[in-house]
């Protein structure tokens, strides 16, 4: 089997909620000509592995479980599926959305408690606690939605040094630092943004220095830039998100940003209205424009992921259960749908 740059087919891995009728996790098949999904194995080994990550030197396989009782758990991709190394791990909190490898650590966001979580990580790619768990503090003027903080992403900076997690309840994007030996988050710094924004998600440009924030509650992009030596987030510009022609009735709900590796272009799924919309970066990293916008081809798309060569986007439309992929325009960074694999209550792919 070759890798995503070799011949034939690699995988993808594809979480899930359970609660919602998802199988766990689904291992495919990936054709590395067309691009389409071949479905061959699908492992549940605990509640609502929503969000998956792949660690590059290992090739271990890390999902959280999203549910009351928040675990995390790695698995080793074989022949045949997934082998679980050893029983999940206990985040230490409730809701983990969101996982990340930083060092020897797998950190998690946890959106019911509004924390973060930091696990060690074994020679083998398998997890141990105790967690050490940072609590964010604080609320945002949604009385429905930001009652408390609520974490909904984090993840290492590209050098490495600071961790960042963006928090829809407070209306923030934190920085801090993590001890490796103990696995202890510092707070460092704390970027607010617009009150009752929601920020969700947030993308590095691979320059290194600009860093985009997704907007859950209001439909926007924040750019930001991002000091890598003193750890600060500085806030520059917000770009509305999918805006035009919404019917009425419908709320667009941003979920995820991406950007692509060669730093001219990104995209935003947007929620509610059900569309993937393509942002030029032609102008600089600092000024995405909006250049197109099409449909995500089924109901919610929950993530959204350009393989590991660039040439496509796959979208995990949780709601109307399938894994939607596109061809991209390399001159254009426009979208065009090719193919669909059924997959209930999809919500997250990664590729391996």
């Amino acid at each position: 089997m070759g890798g995503p740059d070799g011949d034939g087919e690699y995988r993808a891995y594809i979480g899930s909620f359970t609660s919602g009728g998802g199988r766990g996790i689904t291992v495919a098949a990936v054709d590395r000509v067309t691009g389409g999904l071949s479905p061959l194995a699908a492992v549940d080994p605990f509640a609502n592995p929503s969000c998956l990550t792949l660690a590059p030197d290992t090739g271990v396989l890390y999902a959280v479980s999203e549910s009351e009782r928040g675990a995390a758990g790695a698995f080793r991709p074989g022949a045949d599926g997934l082998t679980p190394l050893g029983p999940p791990v206990a985040v230490g909190a409730s809701g983990p959305t969101h996982l990340s490898l930083a060092g020897r650590r797998l950190l998690t966001a946890n959106y019911a408690s509004g924390s973060v979580s930091s696990l060690a990580v074994a020679a083998d790619g398998g997890l141990s606690g105790p967690p050490a768990v940072l609590t964010h503090r604080g609320s945002g003027p949604d009385a429905d939605r930001q009652e408390g903080p609520h974490a909904h992403q984090v993840l290492p900076d590209p050098g490495g040094r600071w961790v960042l997690s963006v928090d829809l309840g407070t209306d923030s994007v934190r920085v801090c630092a993590l001890d490796q030996a103990t696995g202890e988050l510092r707070a460092h710094s704390d970027t607010v943004l617009r009150a009752g924004s929601g920020p969700r998600h947030l993308a590095f440009h691979p320059g290194g220095d600009v860093v985009y924030v997704l907007h859950e509650l209001e439909p926007q992009l924040t750019v930001c830039r991002w000091d890598p030596v003193s750890g600060s987030l500085d806030a520059l510009s917000e770009v509305p998100v999918g805006l035009d022609d919404v019917p009425e009735g419908v709320r667009p709900c941003p979920s995820v940003v991406a950007v692509s590796a060669d730093g001219r272009f990104a995209w935003a799924a947007v929620r509610g209205t059900n569309t993937l919309v393509t942002f030029s970066l032609a102008d600089g990293a600092e000024k995405p424009r909006p250049a197109d916008t099409v449909d995500c081809g089924g109901i919610w798309p929950r993530d959204l992921v350009p393989d590991p060569s660039g040439r496509r986007m796959y979208v995990a439309n949780e709601w109307s259960g399938d894994v939607t992929w596109f061809s991209v325009d390399r001159a254009s960074g426009e979208l065009r749908r090719t193919g669909s694999l059924a997959v209930p209550a999809a919500a997250c792919v990664v590729f391996g």
